[in-house]
């Protein structure tokens, strides 16, 4: 077994092979882990009293063993206080995860000048300029390295983003795919099949490809957020908190993992209690019927789509002084509604009266077109997160105008759905000068 903390304290030099011998360190066993977190201790102490040329030594090692271990950030710190080619290219791989485009590009060219394989450069350089929207440029990149499609995983993966992002999806799932068979272990290939996955809803797909993810270093904060969520999709909550910890390792101050923990951590005691109608398969389906099926006078069905009530549940969680409020409805409309409510058994106001919320309806024909055209739009639109977005699906809405009729109230009692999701909906919704229910 390799011995990390001789790897990178012991040893005077460090180059790809060292990097390679560390990845394969950390995949045979978790333990070595450990070991690493403790040579990167001992690098920084060796920091305080070490001076040229064994300075940017060790700043080049602790950057990679901090690249390794997911602190970014700091890595980049001391790879950027470090000489050589290696150096550079690790540092521009971080830059480019940031989303910093031209320093990344800049790091690269620096990679290279140095004496890094160009090859291996250039396909860096095709990341980044697909990032930057410059298709053109990382496609040019790419035909000009072809000889490598015939055992570069890495040529595949990128191949593969360049691909999804033309909106060529098969091609781009194809390529990443082989990818995966050159080298079973690439994160970068397993992390977009598993994106690809959980937005087609094929959750058990993806949370095998997020777990591949998960053991292969480093370790990409959206891998343990997404496996969170679909951990706590499952009733997993004490996985999903290990993954949400496993995010503040790295990154103490993400305010959402915070959340997202003390979420799992309640979830993991919370109670549920069911109304006794609405768990009822019989009560649900009556619930459920459109007010469309009843005869109704023509001035109560159009009072009733004004306030956008469309079935037998929505008049339960609606008062009597609510629907006398509404324009042109009067007395002799409320008298048809209640007659059609009794022959099912039912009444307004009756899931008030057993705890429930009472529903704030928009009336449609007072809405500006613009504003319509908003409340018509799809949930996706608002490009939620996956947390959220699989809350919105559970609770089936599918167009804005049905999110803003729920109050935050109601949103918080669904399962997962936490104070982070909340924010997120709301931030989403004041974006386009709407507001929750209430609020």
């Amino acid at each position: 077994m390799i011995d990390l903390k001789v790897l990178m304290v012991e040893k005077e030099d460090c180059d790809a092979g060292t990097v390679q011998q560390l990845r394969n360190g950390l995949l045979s066993d978790k333990a070595q882990y450990k070991v690493l977190r403790d040579a990167a201790d001992t690098l920084r102490k060796r920091l305080a009293t070490a001076v040229a040329p064994t300075l940017g030594k060790i700043h080049l090692k602790l950057g990679i063993s901090l690249y390794f271990l997911g602190h970014p950030k700091e890595a980049a710190e001391h790879l950027g206080n470090a000489d050589g080619a290696l150096a550079a290219f690790y540092q521009g791989r971080i830059l480019a995860s940031r989303g910093l485009n031209t320093d990344a590009l800049a790091a690269f060219e620096k990679a290279e000048k140095s004496g890094y394989n160009a090859s291996q450069v250039n396909l860096q350089r095709v990341g980044v300029h697909r990032q930057m929207g410059k298709l053109t440029e990382a496609e040019a990149l790419l035909e000009k390295h072809k000889d490598l499609s015939s055992h570069s995983a890495e040529f595949h993966y990128q191949q593969g983003q360049l691909r999804l992002k033309e909106g060529k999806k098969h091609e781009g799932v194809d390529s990443l795919e082989k990818a995966i068979k050159f080298d079973p272990n690439h994160t970068g290939a397993l992390f977009q099949l598993a994106m690809l996955n959980d937005q087609a809803g094929n959750d058990d797909e993806a949370v095998a490809l997020y777990e591949k993810c998960r053991v292969n270093p480093p370790v990409h904060t959206g891998t343990l957020t997404n496996l969170g969520v679909l951990y706590e999709d499952q009733g997993k909550y004490d996985k999903a908190h290990e993954c949400y910890k496993m995010v503040l390792q790295s990154y103490p101050s993400d305010e959402q993992a915070r959340l997202y923990v003390k979420d799992a951590v309640a979830s993991q005691t919370m109670i549920v209690v069911h109304d006794d109608a609405m768990s009822d398969p019989q009560m649900v389906q009556v619930f459920e019927l459109s007010v469309n099926d009843f005869e109704l006078s023509v001035r109560a069905r159009n009072c009733l789509r004004r306030m956008s009530i469309k079935t037998l549940g929505d008049l339960t969680r609606i008062s009597e002084d609510q629907l006398l409020t509404s324009k042109n409805f009067g007395e002799t409309s409320l008298v048809e509604i209640k007659e059609m409510l009794s022959i099912k058994g039912l009444r307004l106001g009756q899931s008030l009266e057993a705890g429930g919320e009472s529903t704030t309806y928009r009336p449609v024909g007072e809405l500006s077109e613009e504003d319509q055209l908003k409340l018509a739009a799809p949930i996706t639109d608002l490009q939620l997160s996956v947390r959220a977005r699989k809350c919105m699906s559970r609770l089936t809405l599918s167009t804005i105008a049905e999110l803003v009729c729920r109050s935050s109230e109601e949103l918080m009692e669904a399962r997962n759905f936490g104070v982070t999701s909340l924010n997120e909906v709301r931030e989403k919704l004041r974006e386009r000068g709407l507001a929750l229910r209430g609020e």
